[in-house]
């Protein structure tokens, strides 16, 4: 379990040689006071020049003040940057007291404490606590310290936050992780770092280089990676599974080559495992890029290209070719996309479950036939924006894929009432509805689906002319019906 909910790593202190001994929250800046029988800060800052084992680490935002020898200061020796910061103590020394000076006799009420509990139930315990409160129990004893780096704890690595220097915490969190199994983290799976644009090809790097076991990477929105650094995680991180590199406008191309224009031959007998891409908003993305991730990433299931807007038909023709497993498959916003590529999406047949070509208006009544037609066990469409898009095309929808559970069709001026009751009368397990704008639909095309299907959670009818009466007719018969309307007068 990952001991890094949401929490930041910042880059070290000037002149630091470790992270810090405890994450402070965003309130709280204060550290706990030591025991009494815990060595003094002298003995701590001795200890930190003398000890080479890293502790946890402290954030300290911006512009607060810093922390002196373990122990809140009002002053800085340095000053505080604009950017976060990550402080350094040492781990917390073995109690000391002066041999002539006895501790007071405790009650036996009060010998049962947690101590007692063995390492394995300890690691249990911790396992349930978020980064700020794991790294906070790293400094109440050597013991404690120890355990809260257990391998087993930190499976997962999350770093959030624009000013966050990336790639020096993870450097840092990694040779700390690194130090019982030198240069390798066996038991890191997953890291996510979101939104953190001072991450460059440097930090992936390093995780590549560190973390052979990683099954999950994402990157969303850290748009100063480029392929290189692609190319570095998915062939040095063989069981990479997930990859999210949504928003990185720099990655045109995932392969197993430096350059991206050779695809895989047959005869180099290796592929990349990744099942799960997402390249969201990846706006200089090709058609010759998708070529080549399509034929080194032959496993893929589930695609999402939102808005890669030079993708065209032809693309999705070479993604046909080598990813005959895709279950999932969004090209929303793809506004190049028409009938033929969808005539070479109806290829993927009953395999294909979840559809997304919202806004891609040079499709038809022709294309969706064809998927229909083919993929007879989908059950999620969103066709919302397709103006093309008519009563024929919804009727032969509804007759071909009676097991779908989701459609939106919102925006779609050509659908009426006809198509709402072919709808009703064969997707009895539909249970979320889009029909917003939809401006030929009325109330009794609504009665007609609130009386069939009763399994109904969600109907979306925004800016549709519908009376009062039908929305209330709906929700007598569905009644886990959620309705989004625009209507006043029904609440």
């Amino acid at each position: 379990m990952g001991a890094n909910n949401g929490k930041q790593y910042g880059s070290e202190g000037k002149g630091s040689s470790s992270i810090s001994s405890d994450v402070s929250s965003s309130t709280d800046h204060m550290p706990t006071q030591a025991q009494k029988n815990v060595a003094t800060s002298e003995d701590s800052d001795l200890s930190m020049r003398t000890l080479s084992t890293p502790s946890p680490a402290l954030i300290c935002p911006p512009n607060l003040p810093g922390f002196q020898n373990g122990r809140g200061s009002s002053t800085s020796s340095s000053s505080i940057t604009g950017e976060t910061v990550a402080m350094v103590h040492s781990p917390p020394p073995t109690r000391l007291t002066h041999p002539l000076i006895r501790l007071a006799s405790r009650p036996q009420k009060e010998q049962a404490s947690i101590e007692r509990l063995p390492d394995q139930a300890m690691v249990q315990i911790f396992s349930f606590l978020p980064t700020n409160q794991l790294c906070r129990c790293a400094r109440v004893c050597r013991r404690w310290y120890n355990l809260a780096w257990d391998p087993r704890l930190w499976r997962t690595i999350r770093l959030t936050g624009e000013t966050i220097n990336v790639d020096r915490a993870l450097k840092v969190l990694t040779r700390r992780l690194c130090q019982d199994t030198p240069n390798v983290c066996l038991m890191l799976e997953t890291v996510t770092v979101s939104g953190c644009r001072r991450l460059t090809d440097r930090g992936l790097y390093t995780i590549a280089q560190c973390c052979p076991e990683l099954r999950r990477l994402e990157v969303s929105g850290c748009y100063n990676i480029s392929n290189e650094a692609v190319f570095d995680v998915v062939s040095l991180c063989p069981n990479l599974e997930h990859l999210d590199v949504s928003g990185c406008s720099k990655v045109t191309c995932i392969s197993l080559t430096r350059e991206a224009s050779i695809k895989l031959s047959p005869l180099h007998g290796k592929q990349i495992s990744i099942r799960y891409l997402d390249m969201t908003d990846c706006f200089v993305l090709e058609d010759e890029g998708l070529h080549t991730i399509a034929a080194h990433c032959t496993q893929l299931t589930h695609l999402y290209l939102r808005r890669c807007v030079r993708l065209t038909d032809e693309g999705l023709r070479y993604l046909m070719i080598y990813c005959a497993s895709i279950k999932e498959l969004s090209v929303s916003d793809c506004r190049s996309v028409s009938d033929f590529g969808l005539r070479e999406i109806a290829k993927l047949e009953s395999r294909l479950r979840y559809l997304s070509i919202a806004h891609c208006g040079r499709v038809t009544d022709v294309g969706l036939r064809y998927v229909a037609k083919y993929c007879g066990k989908l059950r999620y469409l969103n066709a919302r924006g397709c103006e093309g898009i008519t009563d024929h095309g919804v009727e032969y929808l509804a007759k071909n894929c009676a097991k779908l559970k989701s459609l939106d069709i919102g925006k779609c001026p050509l659908v009426s009432d006809t198509g709402l009751e072919c709808l009703a009368l064969n997707c009895f397990n539909l249970k979320r509805l889009s029909l917003k704008s939809c401006e030929s639909i009325t109330g009794q095309g609504l009665q007609i689906v609130a009386a069939n299907c009763f399994d109904l959670q969600l109907l979306n009818v925004q800016d549709c002319e519908v009376s009062v009466e039908a929305l209330r007719f709906v929700k007598r018969h569905c009644k886990r019906c959620v309705i989004e309307h625009s209507n006043p007068a029904f609440f």
